[in-house]
């Protein structure tokens, strides 16, 4: 299991952290044991597998841009963020926004209002349909 699934499962609830230290765990060994056991825990682990903003536009078939603007709207918000480094330079360290894949696929049942097929098919440079519901909000 790795460590984000870890760190998934802490968020979820399903284990606790006993540790006070903020980038390391420390788990009772009896819990982990019983949330390795349970029925379903794959399915649970692939819908909170990380994917950064790419991954997830690309999960949906829509630009990126289209995918800011699902965030700018508020339909999906990241549960973690991760510190990537480009190159050997810290200066080269960012932090990405890691979001759920199961949030990311529940995204088109949740908003049925959008035309999903026009979404995945709008061309480079063209303003997203998204951009319309923004200003129907404000």
């Amino acid at each position: 299991m790795s460590c984000y699934a870890v760190e998934r499962l802490i968020a979820l609830g399903l284990l606790l952290d006993l540790s006070g230290h903020r980038r390391y765990s420390s788990l009772n060994p009896d819990q982990v044991d019983q949330v390795a056991a349970r029925e379903g825990l794959a399915e649970l682990l692939d819908r909170e597998a990380p994917l950064g903003p790419e991954q997830a536009a690309a999960r949906l078939g829509v630009r990126r841009v289209d995918f800011e603007w699902m965030r700018r709207l508020g339909w999906i918000a990241p549960v973690s963020w991760g510190r990537v480094q480009f190159g050997a330079s810290k200066a080269g360290a960012v932090d990405v926004p890691r979001f759920a894949a199961g949030h990311v696929d529940d995204l088109p049942g949740a908003h049925p209002e959008v035309d999903w097929a026009q979404l995945r098919t709008v061309g480079k440079g063209r303003r997203s349909p998204l951009a319309g519901l923004q200003a129907q909000l404000a």
